[in-house]
């Protein structure tokens, strides 16, 4: 099977959360990595998501050096879309 990652960069103005992650995130910059899939079988090439990642630092004090959580892509949009209704 066949699999393709992208990566992304994302900001965020205000602090925010996800389902999924303990704590609150601080505002900043976030890598948001996407994983899909070749569909099998298919006359044109389709792909399909399998995994949505974001990488958290590390906090001071904390256990990880940097967190990876699978989110939910449409969560993280309408974390953004708030974030640029409040900014």
């Amino acid at each position: 099977m066949t699999v393709r990652t992208s990566h992304k960069t994302v900001t965020f103005t205000q602090p925010f959360s996800l389902s999924g992650i303990d704590e609150v995130q601080a505002a900043g910059t976030y890598t948001v990595e996407t994983d899909e899939e070749l569909l099998p079988g298919v006359s044109v090439p389709a792909w399909r998501r399998i995994a949505t990642l974001i990488f958290l630092p590390s906090r001071p004090g904390g256990a990880f050096v940097e967190q990876m959580v699978n989110i939910d892509p449409l969560e993280l949009e309408a974390a953004q879309e708030r974030d640029a209704a409040c900014g």
